[in-house]
């Protein structure tokens, strides 16, 4: 017989990684948002919105099909020092793909962002 819980995910609200039950989380899993110390401690980070907001403007202002990259994002929210915001980029697209606003590719397929390596691109949900 499975326990309750077992074999459940869902995403953390500051990065956006997908969390697996776990025992220790048995008593309140509908309370768990973050995925460690670390996302709990940056929560109310107002740099996490303007990259949220980042990404659906500039796919918004592409054609429906276009992709973008979350440098161009960083660049939007940190002008000449966006660079230490790419991390917070990809964190901002796994949190939009959470809500079903995005999606996360790789080479033109749609890939898992939390388990996705190396360059990844942007996209609208259900574009071509």
């Amino acid at each position: 017989m499975e326990r309750v819980g077992t074999g459940q995910t869902k995403a953390c609200a500051v990065c956006g990684r997908t969390m697996k039950w776990r025992k220790a989380w048995a008593k309140n899993w509908a309370e768990v948002k973050f995925c460690s110390d670390s996302c709990r401690k940056t929560k109310n980070d107002p740099v996490h919105a303007k990259l949220d907001a980042a990404i659906l403007l500039l796919l918004d202002m592409r054609a429906d099909e276009a992709t973008i990259c979350p440098s161009e994002a960083a660049r939007m929210v940190g002008g000449e020092e966006w660079q230490p915001l790419m991390q917070p980029a990809r964190d901002a697209a796994r949190r939009l793909v959470a809500h079903g606003l995005v999606e996360i590719t790789q080479r033109g397929r749609v890939v898992d962002g939390s388990m996705a390596k190396g360059p990844i691109r942007i996209k609208k949900v259900g574009a071509p």
